[in-house]
């Protein structure tokens, strides 16, 4: 496994090594010693979850709050999407600022995301098969999340705004200035 520092520190870009030949490839997509060690530091991830999508369907930004806070590992099994992670962590160098990430399941790429981030994916193939580790169990009294659009944010979501796909929930999330007013 390669493993990428990005612009925000804590994320990671994580690459397999793919063993292949005419049947198809071979390949590791995690091992505790070697992420531990990229890292720096234990990561114990307690859940996995998987989503199915179809093409302009936008997740996010969703994060998880206090104690309830996760750390994701996350990658796609089938089609492509755009990875976002805003950075949230009070005093970060970074914070407000965001990674953006295309995973494919070609690729086989993951990225991991610490605690203190919000997050989210748009579809951009036909169909997309979404899978995430996380080191804390879902709470859903401490599930927060803003908006995909927030004009501070400036995500290029790649989809165009007329072909995207929001849940109610998403739809009604909070504005970047409005997380700042409670959580700053």
């Amino acid at each position: 496994m390669k493993f990428i520092e990005t612009d925000i520190a804590g994320t990671l870009i994580i690459e397999p090594v793919r063993h292949g030949d005419a049947r198809g490839y071979f390949c590791e997509t995690f091992r505790q010693d070697l992420f531990d060690e990229a890292l720096g530091r234990h990561v114990e991830f307690v859940q996995d979850n998987e989503s199915y999508s179809t093409y302009g369907v936008v997740r996010g930004l969703h994060f998880q709050r206090g104690e309830a806070a996760q750390a994701k590992l996350v990658r796609v099994t089938l089609g492509e999407v755009l990875d976002v992670a805003v950075d949230l962590r009070p005093g970060s160098a970074t914070y407000g600022r965001h990674i953006a990430v295309r995973l494919t399941a070609e690729s086989g790429r993951q990225l991991f995301i610490p605690r203190g981030f919000a997050h989210g994916f748009a579809v951009l193939s036909p169909e997309a098969r979404f899978l995430y580790k996380t080191d804390n169990y879902y709470c859903p009294s401490a599930e927060a999340s803003i908006r995909i659009d927030d004009v501070d944010l400036a995500v290029d979501w790649v989809v165009p705004t007329a072909d995207r796909k929001l849940s109610a929930k998403d739809l009604a999330a909070q504005s970047f200035a409005e997380y700042n007013s409670v959580c700053k």
